[in-house]
């Protein structure tokens, strides 16, 4: 078996890690906006919490396919008072769990980390905001570096690629360089591949069928393919229809059992109790013969 990787100043429990989302927003694809309210969110953490989850991923501005950026004022007012809050729970101060805040603004990033975020999960790599690298490295935290082509407004129109699995690995090397050569620890820094981000259906499944080549490329890795569109178009009704987001959970708990084989640092999901399952079987199966007991 191989050991998974740990991340500095982040929970290490020796198996895949479980993130639940918490969007912060009236126009996410998966939620439809049903933790835009303050209150909301946070009984969202707590009961993300209770169901296990390891990281708590705020975030208050959409990255869906199409969506236009928020105001920066805004999405200061969305996240920063859920993260204050959260901070206060037992399992967050004591280290069992820890809260990322999912923004590509190093403004955003840096409120969120005084107001007790531990990890800056950027699905631009550092790309959208010249600041953000530069801050990661002084705050010193746990930075996520997604293979990003552009903004959500238009997005799949880069979707084009010679070889998707090559290519995604490529540009991820080169962003790790360039944190790495900025400041970021090498004992905090995470790629993700960017599932459903400048992608078509196909380069995802093709991505999801070479994920040991981004093993190579030697950092802790996040996937982030829940509830996402190319989920939809699988599971579609015989007229054609796609799947709804709500509907697409159980897909979503088979990937994270997917990633954990594949020994994926952390899965970024909306439910949290389907992939802490998935994760357990996973563990259970991996089990040498002479540990089992049951």
């Amino acid at each position: 078996m191989t050991e998974l990787p740990v991340v500095a100043g982040l929970p290490a429990p020796g198996r895949t890690l479980v993130m639940g989302v918490i969007n912060v927003t009236p126009d996410s694809f998966s939620d439809g906006g049903s933790f835009f309210d303050h209150d909301a969110a946070v009984r969202h953490g707590q009961e993300l919490i209770a169901e296990g989850a390891d990281i708590l991923d705020i975030g208050g501005e959409s990255t869906r396919p199409g969506a236009s950026r928020v105001d920066p004022e805004e999405e200061l007012r969305r996240t920063i008072p859920v993260i204050r809050d959260l901070a206060d729970e037992p399992a967050i101060r004591e280290g069992r769990t820890a809260i990322s805040v999912d923004t590509m603004r190093a403004r955003t990033a840096q409120q969120a980390y005084q107001a007790g975020a531990r990890l800056i999960n950027d699905v631009s790599g550092g790309q959208a905001d010249p600041a953000m690298i530069p801050v990661a490295a002084e705050l010193g935290c746990a930075y996520v570096q997604m293979h990003w082509r552009g903004h959500s407004v238009d997005m799949q129109s880069k979707a084009n690629y010679r070889n998707v699995v090559s290519e995604v690995r490529e540009e991820l090397a080169r962003l790790a360089d360039r944190a790495l050569a900025a400041g970021i620890r090498s004992d905090r820094l995470v790629l993700d591949p960017g599932f459903g981000f400048a992608k078509t259906g196909d380069h995802n499944w093709e991505l999801l069928q070479h994920l040991d080549v981004l093993h190579e490329l030697g950092r802790p890795l996040l996937f982030a393919a829940s509830r996402k569109r190319f989920l939809g178009t699988l599971l579609a009704d015989p007229d054609g229809s796609p799947r709804p987001p709500l509907g697409r959970d159980d897909a979503t708990a088979v990937l994270t059992g997917w990633a954990a084989l594949h020994d994926f640092w952390a899965v970024r999901v909306h439910t949290v109790r389907p992939s802490r399952d998935a994760v357990a079987v996973v563990e259970r199966l991996r089990r040498s013969p002479e540990s089992n007991s049951s």
